[in-house]
């Protein structure tokens, strides 16, 4: 049900206030306080004036916002524009967080409902006690979405009356409202959505490109089930493109066996410090919002959810406990530790001094302390290795096959593509009948970025050298800007000028940018990741303050709707990529392969963040600092400018 009353103008007319009442409570499954059936008579009391000397329109009445898990106040179709209208009752203000919320609920319907694709929409705020109006003048933006209008309750009707005249087009109110609806979540909105018991169909996208996200969850549940029925333990290998869905694919598992059997119960874990800390404080705020518990309390119950690898690791080495869950999730599996790395640390710092096992290995060791079953789902990036001694798939397929004999392998048909860097040793082992491979465990159509769906592909180009190739995508980005700027206040000002409503912006860096600290980003100083992703824009710590760039450790996995891509020396074009380390006064260049792939890598994840576009910003250099003369850059920007960047 996308409302919970619809009317058109004669059934509006003829319906009395209680009935309506009645039609809204309906659909509440909580408790209705008095304070909210008074909030909605006023509503209606204000929409019988302002619709009263309208001909013809059709109203929506708490009017579904499935991707952020809201209802909007009201959508009157009033011939081919969509009014979206929220009501602040007992208000006399024109709150800035009511603002966004309105504009938010107008972009999520331009950008995910398809039947308003084409239309204009006009978000409203409307105070019930505000006397006098203000930003009435409707500006289209060039998606056709308007600044959101403040009006007082007094002044809606000829709002509408005067807005609507210029959109009379007969429409479609019924096709309108059962058009698809696609939206795109964010992974901290995913997670909240999730995690509070919505079904992954109401946030995430159903058309034909992206329906292989269904069949790769039903694909994963059905191993597991199998694995419980028969006694089986089994590994599923999930890969997919940046931003296509792995992450969500992922908690969809972990949350949809939350509150399962005690056999099945489920957690995610990753070595994503940064993404395990966001998560959890997106997690417990929102619960401590939606329940009224505690903080404290909330959190407790999150980090049983999500949890560091790491963190995992450590409880279960040194002993042999069995673990409680029988289904783990392993995020970013690719960046497992070697066993030299495992090694190194757990005896140094865990003071294991006989620890010898990759942490592939380990993990899954720990996993076959099961005596009846359990179900291991790693989900694997490819081209996302960005640390040394991360292992990569090949050491998690050698482990199997040398100390797992007995488990079943379940891996995508795409396993073997280059951007998973398999040896033939592992290539080899995945053509065994110990494994078995299937297309619905790929992931190949980003969702990340819903203007532009092969953003991965245009950067893998810019990233292999090939300037033809990423010139030849560029058509396929029509509506995702790619901005060159060598001025990072222009870069700054062009961010804050694309953003509408809460969407969220900010700059990033390679970790190895430390020549832009003359620019005044200094990548050395670590962003606090819970405060850099989810504060607002009055927190100068926030994203929305461009005073702090992220680099990849800090943003791998999660996303921003506008990235301003802060482009070093570490990268430079000159006839070809050269890869460099600065360390002490000087450029060192990098000639491990490894360490090579690592920045190359780097710039892969800064540069596939942006959900909507980006700006790349190419310092001029300065000829008197022999750590930064122009050259440096110049070659950078000419060759991003062939690409197909466009210069701001």
């Amino acid at each position: 049900m996308r409302a919970c009353y619809a009317a058109g103008k004669a059934q509006f007319d003829s319906h009395s206030d209680a009935h309506i009442l009645g039609e809204l409570a309906r659909w509440h499954n909580f408790a209705l306080e008095q304070a909210q059936k008074g909030a909605w008579l006023a509503q209606i009391a204000v929409l019988r004036v302002a619709l009263r000397d309208i001909p013809d329109f059709t109203l929506f009445l708490e009017f579904a916002i499935p991707r952020m898990g809201k209802r909007a106040d009201a959508v009157a179709l009033i011939g081919d524009c969509v009014f979206v209208i929220e009501f602040k009752v007992g208000s006399d203000s024109f709150d800035r967080h009511a603002l966004e919320q309105v504009e938010d609920y107008a972009l999520d319907l331009k950008n995910f409902h398809s039947g308003s694709h084409d239309l204009a929409i006009v978000p409203i705020l409307v105070p019930t006690r505000a006397d006098i109006s203000r930003d009435v003048q409707m500006e289209l933006a060039f998606d056709l979405v308007s600044k959101p209008l403040c009006v007082t309750s007094r002044d809606l009707g000829e709002v509408l009356r005067l807005v609507s005249a210029r959109h009379s087009a007969a429409f479609d109110a019924d096709a309108w409202v059962n058009s698809g609806y696609r939206p795109t979540p964010t992974i901290v909105e995913a997670a909240r959505a999730l995690y509070s018991r919505h079904d992954v169909k109401e946030i995430a996208r159903s058309d034909a490109d992206a329906v292989n996200l269904g069949r790769t969850q039903d694909a994963i549940s059905t191993v597991i089930d199998a694995s419980r029925a028969q006694g089986l333990k089994s590994v599923c290998f999930i890969t997919g493109v940046p931003g296509a869905g792995k992450t969500l694919a992922g908690l969809t598992v972990a949350t949809r066996r939350q509150d399962a059997d005690v056999s099945e119960h489920a957690t995610y874990l990753t070595g994503n410090g940064p993404l395990v800390e966001v998560l959890r404080e997106a997690l417990a705020r929102d619960t401590c919002e939606r329940t009224g518990v505690s903080k404290a309390t909330a959190a407790r119950h999150v980090a049983a959810f999500i949890q560091n690898i790491h963190n995992f690791r450590d409880d279960y080495a040194g002993n042999d406990t069995v673990p409680s869950d029988h289904v783990v999730v392993f995020d970013e599996a690719q960046r497992a530790w070697t066993r030299a790395q495992a090694s190194k640390f757990m005896q140094a710092k865990r003071n294991i001094p006989d620890f010898d096992m990759s942490e592939p290995e380990f993990l899954l060791s720990v996993m076959d302390r099961h005596s009846d079953w359990c179900t291991v789902v790693c989900l694997v990036g490819g081209g996302q290795e960005i640390n040394t001694g991360e292992a990569g798939l090949s050491e998690w397929m050698a482990a199997i096959r040398d100390r797992f004999p007995h488990w079943r392998v379940h891996v995508s048909d795409q396993i073997e593509h280059p951007d998973y860097d398999l040896h033939q040793d592992a290539k080899a082992f995945i053509a065994s009948e110990q494994v078995t491979p299937s297309p619905d465990l790929h992931l190949g159509v980003s969702m990340r970025s819903f203007r532009a769906e092969t953003l991965s592909d245009f950067m893998s180009h810019v990233l292999n050298g090939d300037a033809a190739a990423a010139r030849a995508a560029v058509a396929r980005l029509d509506k995702y800007p790619l901005m060159l700027t060598r001025d990072l206040g222009a870069a700054r000002a062009w961010l804050k000028s694309k953003a509408r409503g809460s969407e969220r912006y900010g700059l990033v860096a390679s970790s190895g940018a430390h020549r832009l600290r003359p620019e005044g980003l200094h990548i050395k100083a670590s962003i606090d990741p819970a405060n850099w992703f989810l504060n607002g824009r009055d927190d100068v710590r926030s994203s929305f303050a461009l005073e702090e760039a992220a680099s990849e450790f800090d943003i791998q996995g999660l996303e921003l709707d506008w990235t301003g891509v802060c482009w070093d020396a570490d990268l430079r074009y000159d006839e070809g990529w050269r890869t460099l380390n600065f360390k002490g006064t000087r450029w060192q260049s990098i000639n491990d392969d490894w360490r090579q792939r690592y920045l190359k890598n780097a710039y892969r994840v800064i540069l596939t963040r942006a959900r909507q576009g980006l700006v790349v910003f190419v310092p001029n250099g300065d000829a008197s600092d022999a750590t930064r003369p122009p050259h440096f850059y110049d070659g950078t920007c000419d060759y991003l400018r062939d690409c197909g960047f466009e210069t701001l």
